[in-house]
């Protein structure tokens, strides 16, 4: 396999899926690949792809739909004002907790 693995959308724009691209993923997603399940992965998400092309495909007149950059029809949204409300007193809180040190919770460690 190449070092390129090359995606084709519905619409024509092409994206290609290099092997830095997918270290540079998995050394986000704190994981090590070997070259091998590099490819592995390049592969899969060529697949992925031509599965969805194949199935996104069926579906005629799909290239003369304007793309969304909403999910939701309207524009006119109006955020709710601000209200600051009475809350649980802290000392009330802390009563639940085993380990407290001073007005924090202490907790178990579980990532080293």
């Amino acid at each position: 396999m190449s070092k390129y693995v090359k995606i084709i959308g519905v619409r024509g724009d092409t994206m290609t899926f290099t092997k830095e691209m997918v270290d540079d993923y998995a050394d986000k997603l704190l994981i090590g690949l070997t070259d091998q399940e590099n490819e592995m992965v390049r592969n899969e998400l060529a697949n992925i792809d031509a599965d969805f092309d194949e199935f996104i495909n069926k579906f005629d007149g799909l290239n003369e739909v304007e793309a969304m950059y909403w999910c939701l029809d309207r524009d006119d949204y109006s955020l709710r004002e601000d209200t600051v409300e009475e809350s649980i007193p802290l000392e009330e809180l802390l009563k639940n907790c085993k380990v407290k040190s001073g007005d924090l919770v202490e907790v178990p460690k579980v990532v080293d």
